[in-house]
C-alpha cells in the first residue's frame, strides 16, 4: 500500500490531488502540507512512499526543497507538480533528482499513474516530454538560452523578472547583494542579453512567469 504526501499551498488543488489519490485502492493514506516548512516536519514525523511536490511554494524555491528531500530521504521518490510549461521546467527538476514531472493541466488524468510509476522505481514523463528530453541529448541541439542556466542562475533570472531589487533577491536567498550582482551578470552574459526589461520580456514570453 502506498503513502503519499502531496505538498501544495492552493487549499483547493491541494484537496483536488487528495481526492483523486484517495480514490486509488492501492494508496492507502494521502497527507497534506501547504509549505516546505510543514512538509520537512511531516517528512521527518512519519514514512511516506512518495512526495508530490508544487514547484511554487511561497517559503522555499522548488528545486532548494527538492534537494532537502533527497538529502533527508534519498530513496524516496519526489514527483513534481506544475502549472509552469513541461518543456521549460521538467529537464531541470528531473536533472536535479526529481522522479518525474507532472503538470497541473493534467493531474487529474496523470497522477495516479504517476505515483505508482515512480513508487515502483520507475521515472515518469509524458510522451511529449519523452521527446523533449531525447531533443535535448541531442548533440546537435542547442536549446532556448535560459536552458544554459545553473540552478541558482536560473532562479535568480526568474527573480529579476519578476522585477524584484537585488537587495530583496540577496534577502530572499540569503546571499550578498554582491554575489546576487554576479549572478545577473552571468545571466545576462549567458543569455546575450543586456537588461532586467529583456529577461521580463523574455521570461513572459516563454512562460517561465505569470
Amino acid at each position: 500500500m502506498i503513502r503519499v504526501l502531496v505538498v501544495d499551498d492552493h487549499p483547493v488543488v491541494r484537496k483536488g490531488l487528495t481526492m483523486v489519490l484517495a480514490e486509488e485502492p492501492e494508496i492507502q493514506e494521502v497527507g497534506e502540507a501547504d509549505s516546505a516548512a510543514g512538509m520537512l516536519a511531516m517528512l521527518g514525523a512519519s514514512k511516506w512512499d512518495v512526495v508530490v511536490l508544487d514547484i511554487s511554494l511561497p517559503d522555499r524555491s522548488g528545486l532548494e526543497i527538492l534537494r532537502d528531500i533527497k538529502a533527508m530521504r534519498p530513496e524516496m521518490p519526489v514527483l513534481i507538480l506544475s502549472m509552469h510549461p513541461e518543456d521549460l521546467y521538467a529537464p531541470r527538476v528531473l536533472k536535479a533528482g526529481a522522479a518525474g514531472y507532472v503538470s497541473k493541466d493534467s493531474a487529474a488524468e496523470e497522477l495516479v499513474s504517476a505515483v505508482k510509476k515512480v513508487v515502483g522505481g520507475g521515472k515518469y514523463v509524458s510522451p511529449s516530454l519523452a521527446e523533449r528530453l531525447a531533443e535535448l541529448i541531442d548533440d546537435d541541439y542547442r536549446g532556448a538560452p535560459h536552458e544554459r542556466l545553473s540552478d541558482r542562475e536560473f532562479q535568480v533570472m526568474r527573480m529579476l523578472a519578476q522585477g524584484k531589487r537585488l537587495k530583496d533577491i540577496a534577502d530572499e536567498l540569503c546571499l550578498s547583494v554582491k554575489t546576487v550582482s554576479t549572478y545577473r551578470a552571468r545571466v545576462l552574459e549567458k543569455m546575450g542579453m543586456e537588461s532586467n526589461a529583456e529577461l521580463t520580456y523574455y521570461a513572459l514570453k516563454n512562460g517561465l512567469i505569470t
